[in-house]
């Protein structure tokens, strides 16, 4: 894979941290140009993954650590990769139907994987029960200024 840039971080698993994942991963996918709406996909499939790294992975324990590696790539695509090492996904095809949680009672919408795979090109979700999930997410970004963006 040959990369242009890349960042890698973790952090404790708390939901106060959510925001800060979005944001740190908006703001290096910055340097291709997005479109405010590509922005805003992004945000949003990252916000679901770490929240369900929160939710899921650690039932909400703030036990645990998130790593989200980002990489852009050439053609303006950008690479997203969340892993966790919690207690992992037994089924993943059950876990990626729609409206399906693991956490019926806390009332969850069980959309998580939908909105991540409706947010970007590729999705690919890898789990091992008691070691840890791992979502990535590609998206080509086209920058505000290249016409076929729709701007």
């Amino acid at each position: 894979m040959n990369t242009l840039n890349e960042l890698k971080c973790t952090f404790p698993a708390r939901s106060e941290n959510e925001s800060f994942a979005r944001t740190m991963v908006c703001a290096f996918a910055a340097q291709l140009d997005p479109t405010v709406e590509q922005l805003a996909d992004l945000r949003t499939a990252v916000s679901e993954a770490v929240t369900n790294c929160i939710v899921h992975a650690y039932r909400n324990t703030g036990i645990g650590s998130i790593t989200v590696t980002v990489r852009l790539l050439p053609d303006s695509v950008i690479y997203v990769r969340i892993a966790d090492r919690g207690c992992g996904i037994a089924d993943i095809e059950q876990a990626m139907t729609p409206l399906y949680s693991s956490a019926p009672a806390e009332e969850r919408a069980g959309l998580g994987f939908t909105v991540m795979q409706s947010f970007t090109d590729q999705l690919t979700v890898t789990s091992r029960p008691e070691r840890g999930t791992t979502v990535t997410m590609r998206k080509k970004l086209l920058n505000g200024t290249d016409p076929e963006a729709g701007c």
